[in-house]
């Protein structure tokens, strides 16, 4: 082990105990997402740790043209004042829970439980911590650390990341990127790209005693729903050549009719129908592409019934990948092998990444935090501490390796 490794786990070591009562009274406020509710309490907790820490934050408000979020905002620290730049990026909104005794954090046997421990406020604790160890141990040299902690990445983080990046809170000649999000201990060089639709049908609604008069944009939502079934089967056998989990599906993955309806009453012919597509594609995908491939196939069943359809996009998000050779991935690998005592695994998150922000500006970036991705999302959620202060340390000693 390095000397400046050393120095650096000691450091957390010291602040084991802060560490984790900190990720408690995070996991104690209900951010979740949706609604989108206590944003704004959750992030002047963080500001308020990031002052402890010495990394200069900065709360600033994000206008929510829809209304939906409360408080909604950025938080943003920095260690260091030089101009190479290395960016630690995290959200602090969670999905909602399966009970309300998830936000009533339980600590034992090195193990914190409780929403959003994986995903991702612990993560955010080991970024926070990993960054003020940096700037305190003289790590960061003639660079600087800056903190990214935004509030909707549940539901898409347009207005989150999406703001960093239009109002150019995003530097182009960043050295690099690293997001805390629930790998397990690997590197997610790259992650796949989202594409959601919502498919509306219109027919003419008739009472039952005058079906006859009326058109069933259910039946007509069912003809036109098949063939996108098919299509979803047939692109499911489309896989990545890159690394992927055992356990994950290496193809594309698409979810039909995730949500539908249709109607206004059972004793009326419905005159209107939707369903959802919902994808994941891998990164060697052209995402413009399968939107018109997906429309074409929706407008061709259409017209075999004359049905009157409509294709409307609610999500389309491109994927983001890092070469494993880049040299700032070959450093974070050596760094993260040094600290679990065995080699770095790149692999592909099976989601999507909020690394997308950054690498469309030209930022490499990477997904590497302390949770675990298959009790992300769960009753159970969990993080365990030793891998907290791990991450914490790799994302010190990366700070050390970038930042000259």
């Amino acid at each position: 082990m390095t000397n400046h490794a050393a120095r650096v786990e000691s450091w957390l070591d010291e602040r084991a105990d802060e560490m984790a009562r900190l990720l408690e009274r995070l996991v104690a406020v209900d951010s979740e997402n949706p609604p989108g509710r206590a944003l704004g309490r959750c992030a002047r907790i963080l500001s308020e740790a990031m002052g402890r820490l010495g990394l200069s934050p900065e709360i600033i408000g994000i206008a929510d043209p829809s209304g939906r979020l409360e408080d909604p905002c950025v938080v943003r620290g920095t260690a260091g004042a030089g101009d190479p730049l290395l960016y630690l990026h995290g959200h602090f909104d969670v999905v909602p829970a399966q009970s309300r005794d998830q936000f009533t954090p339980v600590r034992r046997d090195g193990r914190i439980t409780g929403r959003g421990t994986a995903d991702m406020k612990g993560g955010i604790v080991a970024m926070l911590y990993g960054a003020a160890a940096a700037g305190e141990l003289g790590l960061v040299g003639t660079g600087r650390i800056v903190v990214h902690l935004v509030c909707d990445e549940e539901t898409g983080s347009v207005l989150g990341a999406g703001h960093l990046r239009d109002a150019g809170l995003i530097d182009p000649a960043a050295v690099a990127m690293v997001t805390a999000e629930p790998s397990g201990g690997v590197v997610w060089n790259a992650a796949r790209g989202a594409l959601s639709l919502r498919v509306e049908v219109r027919g003419r609604e008739a009472h039952v005693g005058q079906a006859d008069r009326g058109v069933n944009a259910f039946g007509h939502m069912l003809h036109v729903a098949r063939p996108v079934e098919r299509h979803a089967a047939e692109t499911a056998g489309r896989h990545t050549v890159l690394p992927m989990s055992a356990g994950d599906a290496r193809g594309n993955m698409l979810v039909v009719g995730g949500l539908s309806g249709s109607g206004s009453s059972f004793n009326v012919v419905p005159g209107s129908a939707f369903f959802t597509v919902d994808g994941r594609y891998d990164p060697e995908e052209d995402l413009q592409a399968e939107l018109k491939r997906l429309t074409r196939i929706v407008e061709d069943a259409a017209s075999e019934i004359g049905a009157e359809v409509s294709v409307h996009v609610t999500q389309l998000q491109p994927p983001a990948a890092t070469p494993r050779d880049h040299p700032a991935a070959v450093a974070l690998a050596r760094v993260v092998g040094d600290l679990h005592g065995a080699p770095a695994r790149f692999e592909t998150c099976p989601g999507i990444l909020e690394t997308r922000w950054y690498a469309q500006l030209g930022i490499p970036a990477f997904g590497h935090g302390p949770g675990l991705l298959e009790v992300s999302h769960g009753p159970g959620e969990y993080v365990d501490e030793a891998a907290v202060r791990r991450c914490a340390a790799v994302y010190a000693l990366y700070a050390g390796d970038m930042l000259p």
